[in-house]
């Protein structure tokens, strides 16, 4: 078997919100560039990873031209967004020592790759992954599965899909994965799902 984890959420803790509100204090200001940002449906460019993180910046301030300032202080900041899971390094070496590979195919964008690598390290512990800035594809679209799945040389139908977004969850499950849906889970409880 294979067991394919999304990062953000799952595998770390990534509260956009509640780090925007942090940072900004004010609760109008913050829920503005909330809005702006995590709820404009522009944050998949980020994650797709075509345009410049100075053009993605501009779509943000357009939705909000006040609040130039703290938009570009949030993103400036978004390194402090990204928290490690103490639980997350003992589940990959617990599915790798039942003998089942471990990947990742996770939504997630340049800036924070290179701005927070160490929120990443346990992906030395897995067997590969695609982050979808460097293939330019976002989920769901079936693509990024497929895309993942040949280069590891992996059978759909031997995989298990663990996803916080269920439309990601159920785009696997269309190309004959199993996917389960993560709702907050503690760690027995999701390798109970998995291992099931």
């Amino acid at each position: 078997m294979n067991v394919i984890f999304d990062i953000g959420k799952v595998l770390i803790d990534f509260d956009f919100e509640g780090f925007a509100r942090r940072i900004l204090g004010d609760e109008e200001v913050s829920q503005n560039v909330i809005d702006a940002m995590w709820n404009s449906g522009d944050w998949n460019e980020l994650d797709r990873g075509v345009l410049s993180d100075e053009e993605v910046l501009g779509r943000f301030i357009a939705h909000a031209p006040r609040y130039e300032r703290e938009i570009r202080l949030v993103f400036s900041k978004i390194a402090q967004c990204p928290g490690k899971r103490e639980s997350t390094i003992p589940i990959i070496q617990t599915l790798k020592g039942l003998g089942h590979g471990v990947y990742f195919l996770s939504n997630y964008f340049y800036f924070l790759l290179h701005s927070a690598p160490e929120a990443l390290d346990f992906t030395e512990y897995m067997d590969g992954g695609i982050f979808s800035c460097t293939v330019k594809i976002t989920k769901p679209d079936k693509r990024i599965y497929q895309l993942l799945c040949e280069r590891y040389g992996l059978l759909p139908s031997e995989c298990v899909f663990i996803d916080d977004t269920l439309k990601n969850v159920e785009a696997a499950r269309s190309l004959g994965m199993r996917g389960i849906h993560y709702t907050g889970q503690d760690k027995d409880t999701l390798l109970k799902q998995i291992l099931n």
